[in-house]
């Protein structure tokens, strides 16, 4: 039987290593960066959470305000609760982080004249990529016929 060459085992352990402690990396840095919070009932909690997994901490990159350690996102977390307990709706809080903040700050953007793009530009380039499949497919053909026509003579 063979033995491994040391400096192969040794690769071999440190990858093994890595990608035994990896899925651990994550729940370290995970602690809630939500601050305690007192509500006057579970529903104004539930609201509360609710918003902040919607909103978008602006300057993170795709993080939402519930898990953002930006200090943007702890005062926008703070004015979410305040509004909370002011008693405004949800769709007030929204619309207040909208005109302050942009669409970018709500995870689903309105469909607008100005959004269009986030929405339809997907598809088009869908569409895109199935037309310019679709003349390749043409054009490798036409070139296999004529190459076989060419043969044939």
């Amino acid at each position: 039987m063979r033995s491994i060459p040391k400096p192969v085992a040794a690769v071999a352990v440190l990858w093994i290593s890595v990608f035994v402690a990896l899925p651990a990396v994550p729940s370290a840095f995970a602690q809630s960066a939500i601050e305690p919070r007192d509500f006057d009932t579970t529903v104004q909690e539930q609201r509360y959470r609710s918003l902040l997994g919607e909103l978008r901490c602006t300057v993170c990159q795709n993080e939402p305000l519930e898990s953002s350690n930006a200090e943007l996102a702890a005062k926008l977390r703070d004015q979410v609760y305040a509004q909370i307990i002011e008693g405004r709706s949800d769709t007030e809080i929204r619309q207040y982080m909208r005109d302050r903040y942009g669409d970018f700050v709500l995870y689903d953007p309105p469909f607008a004249a100005h959004t269009l793009i986030l929405w339809l530009g997907p598809i088009a380039l869908l569409l895109l990529g199935v037309v310019i499949g679709a003349l390749m497919i043409r054009q490798r053909r036409r070139m296999l016929v004529r190459r076989a026509e060419r043969t044939d003579q």
